[in-house]
């Protein structure tokens, strides 16, 4: 091939490469949308870390009482008990 074709075809894949970069178009962001976006996203992201900190804190909660109440009947035995260890 000679240089002006190579050259054709190179304006041409510019021209067609270029061709997506105006401002006309409908598809391109503007960037207070994309900052609008960020702040949504940011302000869903620390809600959804608040409410996993707060699941977890019943969930810890929940896990103490459950301690709490196996301690308490272990450490309280019951006359039964009592009986069957002083006969060993």
């Amino acid at each position: 091939m000679t240089k002006l074709t190579f050259a054709i075809a190179g304006a041409a894949a510019l021209t067609l490469s270029l061709a997506g970069c105006t401002s006309s178009d409908e598809d391109s962001l503007n960037t207070a949308e994309v900052n609008q976006a960020n702040d949504e996203l940011n302000a869903m992201a620390s809600d959804a870390a608040a409410d996993a900190a707060n699941a977890e804190a019943v969930a810890l909660g929940t896990q103490e009482q459950q301690l709490e109440q196996e301690n308490a009947a272990a450490s309280n035995p019951t006359d039964a008990d009592e009986q069957n260890v002083a006969g060993m």
